[in-house]
């Protein structure tokens, strides 16, 4: 009997380790394919000749490898952790929050074989076929009755920042995924879009800028809501500015989408309404920027000798440059420069990796000893190195692809004066092959430090247990 009130009386984080464990699994796994494709533009003999191992069929592997199963995972652990701790109450529903890492899991090998197989829907970011993409349905909405069942049982009155932000990626993820995902199956493994021409090019963009602005942006703000204020010791800088912060946010990126389309033949009205909701999305993203940044007044002091918290403040400074160059991307004049080259491509990594990547990271540096009942991680020597070869191998990645990128829309618009063009598209290709041995390296970086986390985490799991921490008798505002 005794056994059993101690059991209700602790937080469930069984689950909350095991999607912990497989987000930096499947870190170093999507890293690794992603530095494979890199290798493969610089040498593309590396394609082996093979169907399975063409860039065309692991490239969709790596973007569902990073976002999904990297960053799902941590997606998963740190919405679990946080929801608990802030509501002071067990996870609702245990075995349907086991079975959302099961399934989740399930998801992930679903796409690591049929993707190399070449089973594809030939969407950014939904790629997967429509059996696997009930399976995501089903996870999801029971990942959605978990969380906002532990929201509705709360001890607490109010309910923290961070849970709003990972509420509204639940929602909209799901609203994103059913209405981009209608498909009409034609056989097992293959299915026709229930939408045709420019209008499934507008739902499918109206789909993967969201994937970016709530899977890798809300969801993200809620892990830096908490775990910054934590690790920094430090109360958020304003609430009030990450309340406006969310309802500006979450009103204004649903609209973005359709800067992706620019010059296309989405009607203008469009476009322009893309474009004017792209800017106007600059100043929620910095306000929520500096609102982090901020956090750390009196605490600067900590990053000296922190390099947890370093990890979460630099990935917040790369949060502000990207949510600024993305804006600034979407204008019309800028996009005609930008648009298909590798600019856009450095874009996306500076968010994925210096954003992304760096606050997951720093949250599973937080939380992981706590899980296994450790004071610290096993090698905090092993954390700084991590944090310098991930720091400078971005800065390689992405700068590289920026002067590549503006060379080649450079190249591509150069008209002599006969009006014919200057340069073959071959020609602008060949100019951008040393910039791809530096992006190349960059990418190499990213993934040791990613392989020396792995070995840190693993070291720290198996020379602790499994902790149980105690849900407070006293309610409080975490």
């Amino acid at each position: 009997m005794q056994d059993l009130n101690i059991e209700a009386n602790t937080y469930n984080d069984s689950v909350v380790r095991q999607f912990s464990i497989m987000a930096v699994v499947w870190g170093v796994v999507g890293m690794l394919v992603g530095v494979i494709i890199a290798a493969q533009l610089v040498w593309p003999e590396l394609n082996l000749g093979l169907p399975w191992t063409s860039f065309g069929r692991l490239r969709p592997l790596h973007t569902n490898a990073v976002i999904f199963a990297f960053g799902g995972c941590t997606l998963f652990a740190t919405s679990y952790y946080v929801v608990q701790r802030t509501c002071q109450v067990k996870l609702f529903c245990g075995k349907l929050a086991s079975f959302t890492f099961w399934g989740w899991q399930l998801v992930i090998l679903a796409a690591a074989i049929s993707l190399p197989l070449g089973y594809t829907q030939s969407k950014e970011y939904a790629e997967l076929e429509w059996p696997i993409d009930i399976l995501i349905a089903v996870v999801w909405v029971s990942y959605a009755i978990v969380f906002f069942g532990t929201i509705a049982k709360r001890k607490v009155k109010h309910i923290y920042v961070a849970n709003w932000f990972f509420g509204a990626f639940i929602l909209t993820v799901a609203l994103l995924h059913i209405v981009n995902s209608a498909a009409i199956p034609s056989s097992f493994m293959k299915s026709y879009s229930a939408y045709a021409g420019v209008q499934d090019a507008m739902v499918q963009w109206w789909y993967g800028h969201n994937a970016v602005g709530f899977f890798l942006t809300a969801g993200f703000l809620g892990i830096m809501y908490y775990f910054v204020p934590k690790q920094a010791n430090r109360p958020v800088y304003s609430y009030s500015l990450s309340i406006v912060h969310f309802w500006a946010l979450i009103f204004t990126y649903m609209w973005a989408g359709p800067h992706h389309l620019h010059y296309t033949a989405l009607p203008d009205w469009t476009q322009s309404l893309g474009m004017a909701f792209s800017l106007i999305l600059l100043a929620p993203s910095w306000g929520g920027m500096i609102n982090g940044m901020m956090t750390m007044s009196g605490a600067w002091h900590k990053l000296r000798t922190d390099p947890i918290l370093r990890f979460m403040i630099v990935s917040l400074s790369f949060y502000g440059m990207s949510t600024f160059e993305g804006p600034m991307m979407a204008i019309k004049t800028v996009n005609s420069l930008s648009h298909y080259t590798d600019w856009t491509v450095g874009h996306v990594h500076s968010g994925a990796l210096g954003w992304v990547g760096l606050v997951s990271m720093g949250a599973l540096y937080y939380m992981v000893p706590r899980l296994f009942g450790q004071k610290q991680m096993h090698s905090m020597k092993a954390i700084e190195m991590h944090f310098w070869l991930a720091t400078v191998g971005i800065v390689l990645y992405i700068s590289s692809l920026w002067i590549s990128g503006v060379m080649e829309g450079l190249m591509w618009r150069a008209i002599n004066t006969d009006g014919t063009l200057t340069y073959t598209f071959v020609e602008s290709v060949k100019a951008k092959h040393p910039y791809y041995i530096i992006r190349l390296l960059g990418g190499l970086l990213y993934l040791s430090g990613m392989i020396i986390m792995l070995w840190n985490v693993l070291k720290t799991a198996t020379s602790g247990k499994a902790a149980t921490a105690t849900i407070p008798a006293v309610t409080a505002h975490a």
